[in-house]
C-alpha cells in the first residue's frame, strides 16, 4: 500500500493499493494496442481532445487545487494556478502540434526529399511531488499530440493526482490506454523502462533518480529527457531597481513552499548595495506568514515530509555552525504547528566552497552572496555544478543581456524570475539534467526524425 500524508497535518489521507506485476503487464499492453490507434489519428482530432482536456482542468479547478494541496501542501490559490497553467499548456499544444511536427522539405537532388517526425509509442513519466499536475502535463500534451501514448510513475505520495490525471484524459476523449497512471515503487522503474513496449522515458526529479533513469534508458538504447535539480542564481546588480529585486527575489525563493527546482537559491548581490539588499529582503521575508495552506492569507504552506523538514534544518546548522554562513532570520522547525513547516530564513556571508553555496537546498533558505562586479557576479553563478535557470537584475537592459548569456543555465531571465512557459524551452544543464520540454522542442524530444528520399 502506498501512503498519502497532508503535510499540513501530518495525518494519513489515502492509502493507494500497489499495481502488481500482473496488473502492470495489463497496462504495457492496453499502451502498445492503444498506440497503434492513437497515431493514426489525425491532429485536428487530438487537438479536439486535448482541448477538452483544458475545459475539464478549467471546470474543476477547486477539486484539482485541493487534491494538491492535500497531497503536497501547497497554499491552495497556486495550485489552483497550476491546474489553470496546466489547460494552457494543453491548448497550446492544440494549437501548435499539427505545425511543429509539418513535413518540412529539404531541396536536395532528389525528385523530393523531406524531414516527417514520427510518434515513437509508449513514453514513461517519472514525476516528482511538487508540481504533481504542472510536471506531467507539459510532458503529456505534447507527447499525446505527437501521436505517442503516456505512461505515468508518479511520486508515491500523490497518487491521487496521478489517478486525477488519467481522469481528466479520459474524460477529455482519448481512448483506453492513452494516458495511464501506474501505482509501483521507484523499484519497478527499470524493469519498466527495459520492456520493449516501452520506447523511451523523461524524468523530473533529483540527480540520483536523473542517475538511474537516464542509465537504464541508455543501456537499452533509448531517448530520454531529465530534469533534474537546480540551485539557481539571482544576480542583483549595483544598478538594479531594489525595491523589485527583492519582492521578484522573495517570490522566487519562496514559490511553492520554497520547493523548486527553478526556485532562486543562491542570491548573489553586487557588494555596493549588499547591505541595502540584505535588510530589505529579511523584512520581507519575516513578513510572510506560514499557516495552513487551505487559508487565503497564506504565503507559505508545510514542507511535504518529516524527512525533507529535518534535511533542511541539518544544512542550516551546517551552513551556521562552521559552515562560514550566518543566521540573519529564520533557522528553526516550527514545532508548535501540526504538520511539516519550517521557518523563512535567510543566510549572509556565504562563499563558494561552504554548505549554503555548493548543495541544493530544497526548501525555505536563501543564501546571500557578495560580489565584487558584473564578472565575479558570473563567475560565482557559474561555480556550480547545477545549470538549470538564472535570473539578473540591472536597469541596463543590454548590460543583463550580456550576463544573461553568459550564464551557464538552460534559462536565463532579466529582471524577472525563473518561470516556465509552453512558448519557451524549458530544461537544464551540466547536473541540471538534458534535453529540452515545451515549444517545438518539447513535442520533438520523443519524435522519430526521419528523412524520406523520393527519386
Amino acid at each position: 500500500m502506498l501512503p498519502s500524508v497532508n503535510p499540513a497535518t501530518g495525518e494519513e489521507i489515502a492509502r493507494y493499493d500497489e499495481h502488481a506485476p500482473e496488473a502492470i503487464e495489463r497496462r504495457l499492453a492496453r499502451a502498445e494496442e492503444a498506440f497503434q490507434r492513437h497515431r493514426q489519428t489525425p491532429f485536428e482530432e487530438r487537438a479536439e481532445k486535448m482541448r477538452r482536456a483544458a475545459e475539464v482542468l478549467e471546470d474543476e479547478t477547486d477539486r484539482w487545487g485541493e487534491l494538491m494541496t492535500r497531497e503536497m501542501g501547497k497554499p491552495l490559490a497556486q495550485a489552483k494556478a497550476e491546474a489553470e497553467k496546466c489547460a494552457w499548456v494543453c491548448r497550446y499544444y492544440a494549437d501548435h502540434a499539427a505545425d511543429f511536427l509539418a513535413d518540412e522539405p529539404v531541396e536536395t537532388d532528389a525528385a523530393r526529399s523531406y524531414v516527417a517526425y514520427q510518434p515513437l509509442g509508449p513514453v514513461l513519466a517519472v514525476m516528482p511531488w511538487n508540481f504533481p499536475f504542472w510536471q506531467v502535463f507539459r510532458f503529456a500534451a505534447p507527447a499525446l499530440m505527437a501521436g505517442n501514448v503516456g505512461l505515468l510513475k508518479h511520486a508515491e505520495n500523490v497518487t491521487g493526482c496521478a489517478q486525477a490525471i488519467e481522469e481528466i484524459f479520459r474524460e477529455a476523449g482519448f481512448g483506453e490506454g492513452v494516458f495511464q497512471a501506474l501505482v509501483v515503487r521507484a523499484e519497478a522503474v527499470e524493469g519498466i523502462i527495459e520492456d520493449a513496449r516501452v520506447k523511451a522515458a523523461t524524468l523530473t526529479g533529483s540527480g540520483r533518480a536523473g542517475s538511474a533513469v537516464g542509465s537504464q534508458a541508455g543501456k537499452n538504447i533509448k531517448p530520454s529527457v531529465l530534469e533534474l535539480g537546480g540551485s539557481d542564481p539571482f544576480i542583483v546588480l549595483g544598478d538594479a531597481d531594489l525595491e523589485a529585486a527583492v519582492e521578484t527575489g522573495v517570490t522566487a525563493r519562496m514559490q511553492n513552499n520554497a520547493q523548486s527546482c527553478i526556485a532562486a537559491k543562491r542570491f548573489i548581490v553586487e557588494r555596493g548595495v549588499l547591505d541595502e539588499f540584505t535588510e530589505r529582503f529579511v523584512e520581507e521575508m519575516r513578513g510572510l506568514t506560514v499557516g495552513d495552506p487551505m487559508a487565503e492569507d497564506t504565503d507559505v504552506g508545510p514542507l511535504v515530509s518529516e524527512d525533507a523538514r529535518e534535511r533542511i534544518h541539518d544544512q542550516v546548522e551546517r551552513a551556521t555552525q562552521g559552515g562560514g554562513a550566518t543566521l540573519a532570520l529564520g533557522g528553526e522547525k516550527l514545532d508548535e504547528r501540526e504538520g511539516f513547516y519550517y521557518a523563512p530564513t535567510v543566510l549572509t556571508g556565504v562563499e563558494p566552497g561552504t554548505v549554503a553555496f555548493e548543495e541544493e537546498i530544497f526548501g525555505p533558505v536563501a543564501s546571500l552572496v557578495a560580489a565584487e562586479d558584473p564578472g565575479h557576479a558570473v563567475d560565482l553563478a557559474n561555480d556550480t555544478r547545477f545549470g538549470l535557470g538564472g535570473s539578473v537584475f540591472t536597469e541596463d537592459r543590454g548590460k543583463g543581456e550580456d550576463v544573461a548569456r553568459e550564464l551557464e543555465v538552460g534559462c536565463a531571465f532579466v529582471n524577472e524570475m525563473v518561470k516556465s512557459d509552453p512558448r519557451l524551452p524549458f530544461g537544464g544543464v551540466k547536473e541540471s539534467g538534458y534535453g529540452r520540454e515545451l515549444a517545438r522542442f518539447g513535442i520533438r524530444a520523443f519524435v522519430n526524425v526521419k528523412t524520406v528520399w523520393v527519386e
